[in-house]
């Protein structure tokens, strides 16, 4: 299937892409007119940009079905200061509700069921319940177009941090355990981040991997082994040597049941490479794949 972005209409294209590039982090974003008066709305066109200089940038796009801006885009334009809150599972509701088309007077704060704190270095307010927020100066709104659809983007030096201890791990850093943060997809669909549905993967941020181009053939070739298992063993700085002392039971049944059959005895070998690179026992891994 091939869509021509050009020829769909904006309230397609709005819902395909959206659609397609997700999840979406979503921030809410909280902000005053000249006079004072507080808004307070999520935006999940929405990401950290830079960390020197701290730049977060979100992007309140103009309505689809008449073109006009958000209440939000004004306010920045009117007030360049804005307070970025990172929306957790606990409080995706009630940001849903902040989305609401109120009038320009209604404090979402209280359609809401936010608590409206003083900030420290902006003018915005902050949402109490929130367990991080941002404070923030607009550096620049660069709008990208008239038509509905069209985003404009507020570009934001972050100023200070306020993070609520709670979801803070041993090691002083966030625990996106505790943290729960949601994301945006298309339509009605969100995601929550979890035990059920984080998972780690080893950066080789100071080493280089050997590449999948570098396995031994009947690893790189495998029907078995998937593309995270070839990833896992191909970010190793080298193929390891075999471990002499490296014992397991059930390699030794492998040998035993399957050694007058080497085809078996491979496919056995990589289903049980496979299942200890799920667990993240690459080395393991390694010595099974190496006993061939």
């Amino acid at each position: 299937m091939i869509l021509d972005l050009q020829a769909i209409s904006p309230s397609e294209r709005h819902s395909w892409l959206q659609q397609a590039v997700a999840p979406r982090p979503i921030c809410l974003a909280s902000t005053v007119d000249k006079a004072g008066n507080a808004n307070l709305s999520p935006f999940s066109f929405f990401n950290l940009f830079s960390s020197t200089p701290p730049i977060l940038i979100f992007s309140p796009s103009r309505r689809l079905r008449d073109h006009t801006t958000k209440h939000t885009l004004q306010n920045v334009l009117e007030v360049p200061e804005v307070v970025i809150h990172i929306v957790s599972y606990d409080r995706v509701h009630q940001t849903s509700l902040a989305s609401c088309e109120y009038p320009k007077a209604t404090d979402e704060f209280v359609k809401a069921g936010f608590t409206p704190v003083k900030a420290t270095l902006v003018r915005p307010p902050m949402v109490k319940e929130s367990r991080i927020k941002i404070e923030c100066r607009v550096l620049e709104v660069k709008p990208l177009g008239t038509q509905g659809g069209a985003g404009n983007l507020v570009i934001c030096e972050a100023l200070c941090m306020h993070v609520d201890e709670d979801i803070l791990d041993g090691h002083n850093e966030i625990d996106p355990r505790k943290l729960q943060q949601v994301a945006r997809l298309g339509g009605n669909w969100y995601c929550k981040a979890d035990e059920h549905s984080l998972f780690r993967v080893e950066k080789p941020n100071t080493t280089l991997g050997i590449g999948v181009d570098a396995l031994p053939e009947h690893i790189r070739t495998s029907r078995i082994l998937t593309g995270n298992d070839l990833g896992r063993l191909a970010n190793s700085q080298q193929v390891p040597d075999i471990d002499p002392s490296f014992e397991d039971s059930r390699l030794k049944n492998i040998f035993q049941y399957y050694s007058i059959d080497p085809e078996e005895m491979q496919k056995e070998l990589h289903l049980y490479a496979h299942e200890l690179l799920r667990q993240e026992k690459t080395k393991d891994a390694w010595q099974v794949l190496l006993a061939l």
